[in-house]
């Protein structure tokens, strides 16, 4: 199933599961660690682990001053609030590219989200992007799960609450340190008190 041909409320249903993949209840329906209770990593950071990152940061230096909440542009959209987990930290704001996500693709210099966290002043700041691809299509003309330089996806399967198919999904924090680890997706040290506190409890 090609999600990038679709638009309307399945579209919108693939970008609500990612927000909402966020609580920890689902993590636990899912059992995947860094999906709910923060998980140190296993290794200490090796070549490869610092390779990614320098290779996500070169993929998103463009976006390093973007501070309006508006966000990059360039087909990157923040659909919902900010995404916390409360105890665990947060993810922060996703601006997410819809093309991107239907592409059946991952590609290290074409992030399918973008990662910012609010700052006090009202601006965003960059933490990260997060690669996402739905499993079907990518299972479709892949062997094996996805991976980025050695980095191995989490596999969100189905049946899962939101209705959706499985996805391949992996966080990696390039502009800002995570103490639970580089490709943990709740970082303690991001937090949406700013950005809640300027959005009308309606509008979150």
């Amino acid at each position: 199933m090609q999600i990038g041909r679709l638009t309307g409320p399945f579209a919108h249903a693939l970008v609500a599961g990612l927000m909402l993949s966020a609580t920890p209840v689902l993590a636990a329906a899912q059992g995947h660690d860094d999906h709910g209770a923060p998980a140190a990593q296993s290794h200490k950071p090796g070549p490869q682990d610092n390779a990614l990152v320098k290779a996500v940061r070169d993929a998103t230096e463009r976006f390093k001053n973007v501070t309006s909440v508006a966000g990059p542009g360039e087909g990157y959209e923040l659909s919902f609030g900010c995404v916390s987990g409360g105890d665990f930290g947060a993810m922060g704001l996703h601006y997410v590219n819809m093309s991107l996500v239907g592409d059946g693709e991952i590609d290290v210099a074409q992030p399918e989200i973008v990662l910012f966290e609010p700052t006090p002043n009202g601006g965003i700041r960059i933490t990260g992007a997060d690669y996402l691809v739905v499993a079907s299509d990518w299972d479709a003309k892949h062997a094996g799960p996805p991976q980025l330089m050695g980095q191995l996806f989490h596999l969100f399967d189905s049946p899962n609450r939101f209705g959706l198919p499985p996805f391949y999904t992996l966080h990696v924090w390039a502009w800002k340190d995570n103490p639970n680890g580089t490709f943990v997706n709740w970082n303690p040290d991001v937090s949406c008190d700013a950005f809640n506190a300027r959005t009308p409890a309606a509008a979150r």
